[in-house]
């Protein structure tokens, strides 16, 4: 549709586009909101900052807009030292929670403020506004004004505006956030869709899992203004490096664990037992782990037969709908679990107060330091 400049799609071939963070701090008085961080956001990626309220996030996405100053360390944007750049220098453009639309212009003229801005001809307004409505679902909708729009149009209408200049990079501040939930996951999809066809790089706050799973080909997860984690969404739920990552990503059971070498293997002591270990473990003996054990990984069922199994029973039964959720605790109380199963109508309910084994799979299991 003539949205992606021949100069950004070279360049994006390249692989000379991306942001990268080089050792960045910044601080409010005492407070420290970003200590120290170093990332890279590849060219024409999806790319997305996840963690809860006051990690940072959102602080790291306005130093790479330049709506905040570093104290420390460098920002690049396409290989480009960019660290005291005011923002409207920048080649990027935001995208807010609040979308900050023009009430007194129309559709149209919203989305052709930035060009007109920079004295670009009628001809390529005209042009280049018509193409990205079109793109984001408002083709015929030019000449309304924002205000007769709904939620998730005017959403469209801000990420046209944003994209309408051209960024090399599109930084989006929760801009799902004030939408209903059925209208939020259609807009992941449409967002994704959408960044896919133009080939600008992303990068995207959230404090939602699931946005950023759904939608991002890299995620990197904060916390108290550093980086805990960076990688693929697979990678980061299958396989989280901290316990802070293993507790905010999916929902899991974290149990306190100690190594015990011996002359017949290793084993994971936890409560009064002692269970088979992840395969290729390889941590000193007597070393204080935490074991991670996503909820639909831990098994329970009255015949079930596993090396990491033990005697159980059924505390709580929660139905959810699309699945339901056991609470186990083991016969001596030294273990508590919580299951999830799919509600496919394939296996039997179990009660509550019901006997049962419960246990994982060896390689189900994850090990973090802590």
């Amino acid at each position: 549709m003539g949205i992606q400049t021949d100069d950004l799609a070279a360049a994006i071939s390249s692989g000379t586009l991306g942001v990268e963070l080089r050792d960045v701090s910044k601080s409010y008085g005492d407070v420290v909101a970003v200590s120290e961080v170093s990332l890279k956001v590849d060219s024409g990626h999806f790319f997305s900052l996840l963690g809860p309220s006051g990690s940072g996030k959102s602080t790291i996405l306005r130093l790479i807009g330049g709506f905040e100053e570093c104290d420390s360390g460098a920002v690049l944007v396409a290989g480009r030292d960019v660290t005291r750049v005011p923002p409207f220098r920048r080649p990027t453009a935001m995208v807010f929670q609040r979308w900050a639309l023009f009430p007194h212009l129309t559709v149209f003229d919203n989305v052709a403020f930035g060009l007109q801005l920079r004295r670009m001809s009628s001809d390529v307004v005209r042009k280049r506004v018509n193409d990205l409505l079109e793109l984001v679902g408002l083709a015929g909708l030019g000449g309304r004004k924002s205000t007769q729009l709904s939620g998730g149009q005017q959403q469209r209408v801000a990420l046209a505006r944003a994209l309408a200049i051209q960024p090399k990079v599109l930084l989006l501040d929760e801009p799902l956030s004030s939408l209903d939930l059925k209208l939020r996951v259609q807009m992941q999809l449409e967002l994704k869709r959408l960044q896919r066809e133009v080939g600008t790089t992303f990068v995207y706050v959230t404090h939602d899992q699931s946005e950023a799973m759904v939608m991002s080909e890299v995620v990197a997860v904060v916390d108290k203004g550093r980086i805990h984690q960076v990688g693929p969404p697979r990678e980061i739920y299958d396989h989280p490096s901290t316990k802070f990552v293993a507790q905010f990503i999916g929902d899991a059971n974290l149990l306190r664990a100690t190594v015990k070498r011996g002359s017949g293997g290793v084993v994971l002591c936890i409560g009064n037992r002692e269970f088979a270990p992840p395969p290729e473990m390889d941590w000193p003996n007597g070393s204080e782990l935490t074991v991670s054990l996503r909820y639909e990984r831990v098994l329970v069922d009255p015949a079930l037969e596993s090396i990491n199994s033990f005697p159980a029973r059924i505390r709580d039964v929660i139905f959810a709908g699309a699945f339901i959720r056991y609470s186990v605790i083991s016969e001596s109380g030294d273990i508590e679990l919580v299951s999830e199963v799919p509600n496919d109508g394939s296996a039997q309910v179990l009660l509550q107060d019901a006997p049962v084994h419960a246990g994982w799979r060896p390689d189900s299991a994850v090990v973090v330091p802590g």
